[in-house]
């Protein structure tokens, strides 16, 4: 998974971080992260933070752009993109556009055209290379401190993921903020094992079991066993496909689509 697909689940399902780290104030409950096409155009906005339907006025539709590239004309790009949907969907509500980049490197110039945004509290930037000066991040909130995780390198990312886990364990539901983690991890060290994975956070199996990756990996090895076994059986019996269907639980069309792909002989 790209650093910026993390950063998209993070802030998906913990929206209140992104408030918190682009400074904005105002209650991020309710607010969900969608994915928009701007019709009639090429532009695409990766991601509109959208509050709650019956949110007061006030609250601000936020535009959100992870960019891990330098592209010279990606403000332009980014903002023409956000006035047209604006002028599409006639929107009323306040809007904010907050662009997160790994470095002050990265991010390109911004332009004449676009400078006053900023200060009238339109653009706002978050460069993650900030959250490295932080210590040892321990007085920051949760959702702070997973971002940091996405940034930290590899020698620091175990000790502050345990700090992290152990942390969650005051929080009514752990589960998410341990799911974060874990996800995290997975894909900043992908040489570790679910196990491996499980000691350094020194989570027992009952609470990682419950974890929304945890799950996912299970499904997919129950999958692919049901695959095998459903292989096997149109090798060597003569069955059809609703009897290894029944026999294995995959769907009928994908047992028919496993005996085409059967090697001919």
């Amino acid at each position: 998974m790209h650093t910026d697909a993390l950063l998209y689940r993070l802030f998906q399902e913990r929206p209140a971080t992104l408030f918190e780290v682009a400074g904005i104030a105002g209650d991020a409950a309710g607010y969900r992260l969608t994915a928009t096409e701007v019709k009639e155009t090429a532009f695409r906005l990766d991601g509109v933070l959208v509050p709650p339907q019956d949110a007061p006025l006030e609250r601000p539709l936020l535009f959100l752009e992870n960019q891990f590239q330098t592209l010279e004309r990606f403000y332009a790009r980014w903002l023409a993109a956000i006035f047209l949907y604006l002028y599409r969907q006639e929107i009323e509500r306040p809007w904010v556009a907050v662009a997160v980049f790994p470095t002050r490197s990265v991010e390109p110039h911004l332009g004449h055209a676009f400078t006053a945004l900023a200060p009238a509290g339109l653009l706002h930037r978050i460069y993650l290379e900030d959250l490295l000066d932080q210590c040892d991040g321990s007085h920051l909130s949760p959702g702070v401190r997973l971002l940091r995780l996405v940034v930290l390198d590899t020698d620091a990312l175990p000790q502050a993921a345990l700090a992290l886990a152990e942390a969650a364990r005051s929080e009514p539901d752990p589960l998410p903020l341990w799911d974060l983690i874990e996800t995290i991890l997975v894909y900043k060290l992908p040489n570790l094992s679910r196990d491996e994975i499980k000691a350094m956070l020194h989570l027992p199996d009952t609470d990682l079991k419950q974890t929304r990756f945890y799950k996912e990996v299970f499904a997919e090895g129950r999958d692919e066993a049901q695959r095998r076994t459903a292989q096997n059986l149109l090798r060597q019996t003569g069955l059809d496909d609703a009897a290894i269907a029944s026999a294995t639980g995959l769907g009928v069309e994908e047992v028919a689509a496993l005996r085409q792909a059967q090697p001919q002989g």
